[in-house]
């Protein structure tokens, strides 16, 4: 699959599904790839025309030296939708990628059809800091073990950890193939995200997701996002940790394909 020029550096995308459909972006969370998608690309290209990306400092997608910022994540994203040829879309996103969809919606609300978020926070408390800051000072470190055992507890529900060894097991061996020092410029922007007192703006048709057993972000996170947008749905999903899209495949399937349903 190709790379394009977009704000500057090179992106790596993928387009699946239809040519004449609904674009429905996918947008990653800060440790997933395109690759993560697996449970949802090729049941969502039935009906939609499906653009995963990697964002700056993700695996293919070029990793620049320099600082990141989350709104510069959206400006690449307004980009690479500007070199496809791409008005609007509907933007799906879990984590880091949900975060940068909600900056999205606020600077490029002409472009966005529906927001579907995923395990998101518009802000980062000191629980929430503390627990990233551990993250960057292991990626710092440049130690493969270390990194996975501080961060995959927090991305999993415990029955689900209990349950998928294997799949914790080709985790562990993917972190093999991490540029540690991007990890640290995206975790450091995450760091910067405050968009809690913008969130009324966004008169996008939203869907809000999370997991009740998500330690990572917790609930009181999304409570925040839905006051400020009542006219979003707002789902919690019993059972589920932080990856919702992994855990609670199904469910988080069925709730996207059900509320784009509904979208003219």
């Amino acid at each position: 699959m190709p790379k394009i020029r977009a704000n500057g550096i090179e992106l790596y995308y993928e387009l699946h599904g239809p040519a004449d459909a609904d674009v429905l972006v996918l947008s990653n969370g800060v440790l997933m790839s395109t690759a993560s998608w697996v449970y949802q690309t090729s049941v969502f290209s039935k009906q939609y025309r499906v653009l995963l990306y990697d964002c700056r400092g993700q695996w293919q997608s070029d990793h620049p030296k320099e600082p990141y910022s989350m709104e510069q994540h959206a400006d690449d994203l307004a980009a690479l939708l500007d070199a496809l040829k791409i008005d609007k879309v509907h933007l799906a996103g879990i984590s880091y990628g949900a975060e940068v969809s909600l900056i999205f919606a606020l600077k490029y609300p002409e472009r966005t059809r529906s927001l579907l978020l995923s395990s998101t926070v518009s802000h980062v408390e000191p629980t929430l800091c503390s627990i990233i800051q551990m993250w960057i000072e292991a990626a710092k470190h440049k130690d493969v073990e270390m990194f996975y055992r501080v961060t995959y507890p927090f991305n999993f529900a415990e029955a689900w950890i209990v349950a998928n060894p294997q799949l914790l097991a080709q985790a562990r061996t993917r972190y093999e193939s991490l540029d540690f020092d991007a990890v640290v410029n995206l975790c450091e922007a995450f760091l910067k995200l405050n968009i809690t007192a913008d969130l009324h703006r966004i008169k996008t048709p939203t869907l809000l997701m999370v997991g009740e057993q998500d330690s990572l972000k917790p609930r009181h996170y999304a409570d925040i996002i839905a006051r400020a947008m009542p006219h979003a749905e707002y789902v919690i999903v019993p059972g589920s940790g932080h990856a919702l899209c992994w855990e609670k495949w199904q469910v988080f399937n069925s709730l996207v394909l059900g509320f784009l349903a509904k979208q003219p």
